[in-house]
């Protein structure tokens, strides 16, 4: 079964700036996944487990969806065990 799309996802492509950090919060183990913004914070909630890096791929595709680029254009570049996390744009 797949899962389900992102509903109400703010338009961040304003921050698709290339080498520009995005900061980030995250939340691993939410009861779904979504992404907030509120005065220029960005918290990211996913249901994955932080475990093997799987809770920082699917943070990193939230967000991905809400800039309108592709997952594979962000590199995680420092936060890799911290709920704080700076995310590249790099085109």
């Amino acid at each position: 079964m797949a899962k389900p799309k992102l509903r109400n996802v703010p338009d961040l492509s304003a921050r698709a700036l290339p080498d520009e950090g995005i900061e980030v919060r995250v939340t691993p183990k939410a009861a779904k996944d979504g992404i907030l913004t509120d005065q220029g914070n960005i918290r990211i909630f996913v249901t994955a487990p932080p475990e093997n890096g799987k809770a920082n791929e699917a943070a990193r595709n939230i967000l991905a969806v809400a800039m309108g680029v592709a997952p594979s254009t962000l590199i995680l570049r420092r936060g890799q065990a911290s709920r704080d996390k700076v995310f590249v744009y790099l085109p």
